[in-house]
């Protein structure tokens, strides 16, 4: 099987048109390669590369880009500078014989968007977007320093980080894992029915500042900073289940990126 006749699998079974413009391509490695196993990840770091050729996963498909830009737009800089990192990078993948290929806008495109319901998944939360409003949840009643905490639990996350106040009583929510931007965060922030935002990051001098902003101007709002990694891996982990129901008998597996953050006790 080759590299793009997996790739064929996937994107029929997602079912949604080709962009015209989109970055979901081969970043290293041949359409026509043999392949012999298949990992899906969040983003393909090099830990997850070396777990995956650890397990004859040679195709790895990564919701995030490969060398550290969306549209890939660093790689020939970072060779052309001899990088260190990006050396050491690429020789992993040549010398394993790697298959990369990007899966992030098919994924998104579907609907319902597969990260969202992957996230809203992770916190109980399917049941509960509103039919009208994709991506705001009519969430059981808690607080915002409780729904921080389980949020924290729920994806893992051992850099969560919230603002405003933990005592804000909280029943409506937006949920924009990964990375959406300041336009689509404020937005959902600035609904007079969300009391909540989660998200997996933000530029701080954009939607974590208008967050406290809102705070200090006495608005009744709060922000709950996921971190991308942890927000969007169990969307790519639910499609590599549907595939491996498609590939009875060839190795599929999900290979998670590890959340890089450690914190320190306050």
């Amino acid at each position: 099987m080759t590299a793009q006749d997996v790739v064929d699998l996937v994107d029929a079974h997602l079912g949604v048109p080709r962009r015209e413009v989109t970055v979901d391509e081969y970043l290293a490695g041949e359409p026509d390669q043999e392949v012999h196993g298949v990992a899906f990840t969040m983003m393909a770091t090099l830990d997850v590369l070396q777990r995956a050729a650890a397990q004859g996963l040679d195709l790895v498909f990564s919701h995030e880009p490969l060398y550290f830009h969306h549209r890939e737009e660093w790689n020939a800089m970072l060779a052309g500078a001899d990088d260190p990192v990006h050396r050491a990078k690429a020789a992993f993948i040549a010398e394993h014989g790697l298959v990369v290929r990007r899966l992030h806008d098919a994924v998104h495109d579907t609907r319902p968007d597969r990260i969202i319901d992957g996230a809203a998944h992770v916190l109980g939360w399917k049941d509960f977007e509103r039919g009208d409003l994709p991506g705001v949840f009519d969430v059981p009643a808690t607080t915002l320093g409780a729904l921080a905490g389980h949020a924290a639990r729920a994806f893992g996350a051992s850099a969560l980080r919230y603002i405003g106040d933990p005592e804000l009583p909280v029943s409506v929510a937006g949920l924009q894992p990964g990375f959406f931007g300041f336009e689509k965060n404020r937005a959902a922030l600035a609904r007079p029915e969300v009391d909540v935002l989660l998200i997996g990051e933000s530029n701080e001098w954009e939607t974590a500042a208008y967050a406290a902003d809102a705070v200090s101007a006495g608005l009744a709002k709060g922000l709950i900073v996921i971190g991308h990694v942890p927000s969007e891996q169990e969307g790519m982990a639910a499609t590599a289940g549907r595939l491996a129901e498609l590939l009875p008998g060839f190795p599929v597996a999900f290979v998670p990126t590890a959340d890089p953050f450690a914190t320190l006790l306050a």
